[in-house]
């Protein structure tokens, strides 16, 4: 099945076409020559991850699923969450963002942190299905390891202690990740309908 994720991120396209397997063959909305910026404005994951989905749906009438997702840390109240990717502003710039994160957090003792994912996926009825997937971890003191994207290098998951989700093979990362997990429950409510 022809399936359109809404991202541009190769990591996630790669990481999704890993958990769906060969059932399926996943896009990006720049394979169907969609380059702009689409929206996210609203107040919440679920909300962004449904506008992302739909506004692709309705320009291309093609099945396809979207995400938001945020990090969200226990000392700072569940910030960056929603603004997780411009956290350290406009740029999507993910060395500033854990930089700026890992400056807010430097005094403090509590590093309790989570991974949260909203997908929504709509089909060609047009009805829009929501899948989350949480990764329960901490914030590291400093960056470490080479792999993954995003805060990959400073969240320790709970499943892997010590190690960051960029010190962890992409199957292992895929087998706890919150889109992974999120991905997966999208895949077994395709699978059973």
């Amino acid at each position: 099945m022809k399936i359109l994720f809404a991202t541009a991120n190769k990591g996630k396209l790669r990481e999704a076409a890993e958990v769906l397997g060969p059932d399926y063959e996943v896009i990006s909305p720049a394979d169907l020559g969609v380059n702009e910026d689409i929206p996210e404005t609203g107040s919440t994951l679920q909300e962004n991850s449904l506008q992302k989905a739909r506004y692709l749906f309705d320009r291309t009438g093609i099945p396809c699923f979207a995400d938001d997702t945020g990090l969200e840390v226990d000392a700072l109240g569940g910030a960056p969450g929603i603004y997780s990717a411009r956290y350290a502003g406009p740029a999507h710039d993910s060395q500033a963002n854990m930089d700026k994160l890992l400056a807010e957090l430097t005094r403090l003792d509590d590093r309790g942190a989570r991974f949260r994912t909203v997908v929504t996926l709509i089909l060609a009825d047009g009805r829009p299905r929501f899948f989350e997937g949480v990764c329960e971890g901490s914030i590291a003191r400093q960056k470490q390891g080479s792999g993954g994207f995003g805060y990959d290098p400073v969240f320790l998951p709970d499943a892997y202690p010590g190690r960051t989700l960029a010190e962890v093979s992409e199957e292992e990362k895929n087998a706890v990740s919150h889109r992974g997990k999120a991905i997966r429950a999208m895949a077994d409510w395709l699978r059973k309908r």
